[in-house]
């Protein structure tokens, strides 16, 4: 999409990794809206089928732009030094595509995995658990192959056929995929749609409010607060106490016993609706270390413009196109989830002759210590190639290429891999954990939220680095042509940030302490409930 915003639309390096932040953002985000109405409100079936006509609308207005001359740009003439650039329209209806791709993406990504897990749980009259651990794992691992394709045979079709054919396939692959799901629809499982979760977190707020002058012991006994009738969860943590006030009765001794009390849930809130509001705001500090870890990952033009700029022939005949070098860190991810479960897992069980696991926690930190070494080394490299490319006359020419192999970026795209796969994985499992399950949901999405969260992150990042860095007339670190900036800058400051991130891992894995009895529940039964 970069090489296409800028060889075809004529837009700047800046204004088309902004645009593709910004569709990136919304893609991640907006499932957490889809999830949120697909449990309150539509259901997950209609809110599949709605984000798949929406997505093939956009893929299909998307399409057009390659086959109408109108949407873009006029070609440049070889003789004209001067080159049309695009209209507000253009780029407006360029925008408009790819975003109702996004509104797509929300419905699509929202309940596919919920969805699947519901036709499953009806079915399997055992409750046995395997099935659903299967499904789980081909859906990641097919989520997976689906991008190793798209990085590879779908950017070589664009590559050597043209964006009509290579936009023109995608189209093909989405309308089959739409009409698939709809014929199978008599026979899904369509469950109906509940949501309680965010009226239960307004009535926690409002009734802290109102209970505001009420006095908190960590000495209150059963009767001094208010549970539901069967509930484990009988006194508050200590935790976020101001919160413990929504569920303090001020007058226990009225009630005979806790099954007597009914109270309205405005003025009085349970045990376990305060401690699911604390889950959600104790795990908010420890997501944010994986959204900030994500800017790294959301570089979509610079690594792209880099490999473009290097020597990518593995033959004298065959040339790895520029924008499948991410594949390289998708096929890291998919080999790591691979090689951990089934080689380092049990060999280090083996010689500690003993079980051993690591943590959710203690695998997202290893993660964003990883994250730090990609940065560092795909700054090493452009220092070289930048040099190399000063020291061959290059400096002048955007498309120039230098003598330089571009299999040197294998290295950090790997590294980022690996990264990736330890602190997803990590945090997926550690929300299904300690979310409440009535956000199951909420929480297949909240990863996504965070890959949101560091695009815009990147955004601003890169807006600044390219505002500061061309103060006072100097020329910016990241302008469009890669061999008069110096992206290794930009790395660097990437690598800095990188490294803060794991200290500010630490302290909020410090301060969230061990992980709560409460959440050690299993990841099948919170979807079964």
């Amino acid at each position: 999409m970069i090489v296409y915003m800028r060889d075809e639309y004529k837009l700047e390096m800046i204004t088309g990794n902004n645009i593709l932040n910004s569709w990136i953002a919304a893609s991640n985000f907006l499932p957490v809206v889809g999830a949120f109405l697909s449990d309150a409100f539509v259901g997950r079936y209609p809110m599949i089928g709605f984000g798949s006509i929406l997505f093939l609308l956009g893929l299909i207005m998307l399409w057009s732009t390659t086959m109408i001359p109108q949407a873009r740009p006029s070609t440049c003439i070889e003789s004209s030094s001067s080159c049309s650039s695009s209209t507000a329209f253009q780029v407006f209806y360029l925008c408009c595509s790819i975003g109702i791709m996004s509104i797509g993406c929300g419905g699509i990504r929202a309940s596919t995995l919920a969805f699947g897990a519901d036709q499953l749980i009806v079915r399997d009259s055992s409750k046995s658990s395997f099935p659903l651990e299967r499904y789980f794992g081909w859906y990641y691992a097919s989520t997976s192959i689906s991008v190793l394709i798209a990085m590879s045979c779908i950017v070589y079709i664009q590559d050597h056929l043209g964006w009509k054919i290579g936009v023109g396939v995608l189209v093909m692959l989405m309308l089959a995929t739409v009409l698939s799901f709809f014929l199978a629809s008599p026979f899904y499982i369509k469950l109906k749609s509940k949501a309680n979760f965010l009226t239960s977190f307004a009535q926690v707020i409002v009734a802290t409010y109102k209970n505001r002058n009420a006095s908190v012991s960590s000495e209150g006994t059963s009767m001094t607060y208010h549970h539901k009738k069967g509930s484990v969860l009988l006194v508050p943590s200590d935790k976020l106490r101001f919160l413990n006030k929504a569920c303090t009765i001020r007058h226990p001794g009225q009630y005979s016993s806790a099954n007597d009390i009914n109270l309205d849930s405005w003025n009085v809130c349970t045990v376990d609706q305060v401690e699911d509001l604390k889950a959600v705001i104790k795990v908010i500090p420890l997501w944010s270390t994986g959204a900030i870890m994500s800017v790294n990952v959301n570089q979509p033009s610079f690594p792209v413009i880099q490999a473009r700029s290097m020597d990518r022939h593995i033959t004298s005949w065959f040339e790895i196109p520029a924008g499948s070098f991410g594949m390289f860190m998708t096929l890291a991810f998919i080999l790591w989830v691979f090689a951990y479960d089934r080689l380092i897992l049990p060999l280090a069980s083996w010689i500690m002759r003993k079980p051993v696991c690591l943590s959710p926690k203690q695998r997202m930190g290893i993660g964003i210590f990883l994250s730090i070494f990609p940065a560092a080394i795909m700054a090493i490299i452009e220092c070289f190639r930048r040099a190399m490319a000063i020291k061959e006359g290059l400096s002048g020419d955007t498309d120039a290429v230098v003598k330089m192999s571009a299999m040197w970026l294998l290295l950090p795209n790997c590294l980022n891999g690996i990264a990736e796969a330890l602190n997803i994985i990590a945090q997926n499992e550690f929300f299904f954990s300690e979310f409440p399950r009535s956000m199951s949901c909420i929480a297949l999405t909240l990863r996504g939220l965070g890959m949101s969260a560091g695009s815009l992150l990147a955004t601003f990042i890169i807006s600044s680095v390219d505002k500061v860095s061309a103060s006072g007339g100097s020329m910016s670190w990241v302008p469009s042509n890669i061999n008069e900036g110096h992206y290794d800058y930009y790395y660097w400051v990437l690598c800095g940030i990188s490294a803060v991130n794991f200290m500010y891992f630490l302290l909020c894995s410090w301060a969230y302490g061990p992980e709560a009895e409460r959440g050690k529940v299993n990841v099948i039964e919170q979807l079964v409930d």
